[in-house]
């Protein structure tokens, strides 16, 4: 079940939650007049600074909301997360293979090792992301905006790049054999290590 570790931390969020009301409702001297609704803005607060676990257990859906949430070792094989938001997510060692993810929003998010052979990340945002030994193998990532990833011997081969946006990325390692290239015309030459030949 995606974002499981969370629970806990949820369950000690709502604690804390619950003790800091008790708190400012016993800690208020009765002679002063406060507004009812004090406790729910300290715990509204208290919430707003705490990490975002909200969506973690949501059920894989288009759109659906995993900023932040670890998803480590999932198999989410084949689903459908179109347009999802998975900024600073963990999905490493996971397997993500034939999943659709196109235009989602995965700033700084960590697919380390991750299965994404054949996955469609056609216009996403994936500004440092960290695809480190990731295997891209077939991947759809046209029009994707990979500014300052790390493909550090990621597996691009015959991988779509047509339009993506490299500037900056780390390439060293990568394996860019029979992908085609960001200008959409090129494919690199079987051998293709680190940059397109």
């Amino acid at each position: 079940m995606p974002g499981r570790p969370f629970e806990e931390a949820q369950r000690e969020q709502g604690q804390a939650v619950r003790r800091l009301e008790e708190f400012a409702q016993g800690s208020i001297s009765p002679a002063v007049h406060t507004p009812s609704s004090l406790p729910s803005l300290v715990a509204g607060l208290v919430l707003l600074a705490g990490p975002a676990f909200a969506g973690c257990n949501d059920p894989p859906a288009p759109g659906v909301e995993w900023r932040r949430c670890l998803l480590d070792a999932s198999d989410l094989s084949g689903a459908d997360l179109s347009g999802a938001q998975l900024r600073d997510a963990s999905f490493q060692r996971a397997t993500l293979s034939g999943a659709k993810l196109a235009g989602v929003e995965a700033v700084e998010a960590r697919f380390v090792s991750a299965d994404l052979s054949g996955a469609d990340l056609s216009g996403a945002i994936l500004r440092n992301v960290d695809f480190t030994r990731t295997n891209l193998q077939g991947a759809t990532l046209t029009g994707a905006d990979l500014r300052r990833a790390t493909l550090f011997r990621a597996d691009l081969t015959g991988a779509d790049l047509s339009g993506a946006n490299l500037t900056g990325a780390n390439l060293s390692g990568a394996v860019l054999g029979g992908a085609r290239w960001t200008d959409g015309r090129r494919v690199c030459a079987a051998g293709s290590v680190g940059n397109c030949q």
